[in-house]
C-alpha cells in the first residue's frame, strides 16, 4: 500500500474508530474497486459515477464476498 493511501486508512480508522487493519486493501481489493469504477463511469457516462459503487460495495460487504458484489454491480449495467 502506497503511503498516501496508508495515510488516508491511519486517518479514517482513527476518526471511525475502527481499527486499521480493519481497513487492509488485500491485492484483490485494490484490482477490483478501480475496476468496478471504471465499469460505472463507462457504463453511466459520468466520470463522477466512479466511486459510487465503490463505496455501496464497502458498505455492504460485510453480507458478501467481494467477487460476489462485483459481478453483481457488473450485471446491473449489462
Amino acid at each position: 500500500m502506497d503511503q498516501w493511501l496508508a495515510d488516508a486508512r491511519n486517518a479514517l480508522a482513527q476518526a471511525s474508530g475502527v481499527a486499521a487493519n480493519r481497513l487492509e486493501l488485500d491485492n484483490d481489493e485494490v484490482a477490483t474497486r478501480p475496476e468496478l469504477a471504471r465499469v460505472a463511469a463507462h457504463e453511466s457516462g459520468e466520470r463522477t459515477n466512479a466511486p459510487l459503487p465503490c463505496y455501496l460495495v464497502g458498505r455492504t460487504q460485510n453480507g458478501a464476498s467481494l467477487d460476489d458484489l462485483a459481478e453483481a454491480v457488473r450485471r446491473s449495467t449489462s
